[in-house]
């Protein structure tokens, strides 16, 4: 009886052994078809395939925070507007000036597609910094009317449009830099190879002169 198992048993080993054999050859041919995808997929990502969509989305990110920024700062302006002609009516000059100020900055837009066009922001710049010296000029006035200073509804536009300022300006710097990585990265090896796949371009800047790195003093 035992002898019978035996042959028996001998007869099958070799069986499971080539069974085994063909699974292990089937799974190995499958790894090595595999295998070179992944190796491709993981050089890829290891050069920076990824970097430039990265860093440019960053910046288009910025740019939206700076647009949200100056939108904010334009909301404020009608209040503080008819605030001002309240108490001010005479200074109907300056009072145009504001609003014509902000009717072309709000009219100057730059879509996220458009920030490799230094014109396109230079112009959306300009708009700004006009706005920007008209409300200087309608702050320099409210210093000659001090019922119009001590005026809650002009104290708190002063609060809240000094806070704005404040975030333009980390807004702007934040751009700047989101910026600088995204073209520091399509100028230099291997991210360069990389802006020639992609056509990538540099995108535009502000300009960043020493009066324009600090907020506007906005005091009534």
């Amino acid at each position: 009886m035992d002898a019978r198992h035996g042959a028996r048993a001998a007869s099958i080993a070799p069986m499971l052994v080539t069974k085994a054999q063909a699974r292990l050859s089937g799974s190995w041919r499958g790894i090595r078809s595999v295998g070179p995808a992944l190796l491709l997929a993981l050089v890829l990502s290891g050069c920076g395939i990824n970097t430039i969509p990265t860093l440019e989305e960053q910046a288009k990110a910025a740019w939206s925070e700076v647009q949200n920024q100056y939108q904010r700062r334009a909301e404020l302006i009608p209040n503080l507007v008819e605030t001002v002609r309240g108490y001010a009516k005479q200074e109907r000059d300056v009072l145009t000036q504001v609003i014509e100020a902000r009717a072309k900055a709000t009219q100057v837009q730059v879509r996220a597609d458009q920030l490799t066009d230094p014109e396109a922001l230079k112009r959306f710049q300009e708009a700004q910094a006009q706005l920007s010296g008209a409300l200087g000029r309608l702050i320099a006035v409210s210093e000659n009317y001090p019922d119009l200073k001590s005026n809650q509804n002009f104290l708190t536009l002063q609060s809240q449009l000094e806070g704005t300022e404040n975030r333009i300006a980390v807004a702007r710097r934040d751009y700047i830099q989101k910026v600088q990585a995204y073209n520091t990265e399509t100028r230099t090896f291997p991210g360069r190879l990389w802006a020639m796949v992609y056509g990538a371009k540099p995108m535009a800047t502000f300009t960043t002169s020493e009066e324009n790195q600090r907020p506007p003093q906005v005091r009534f």
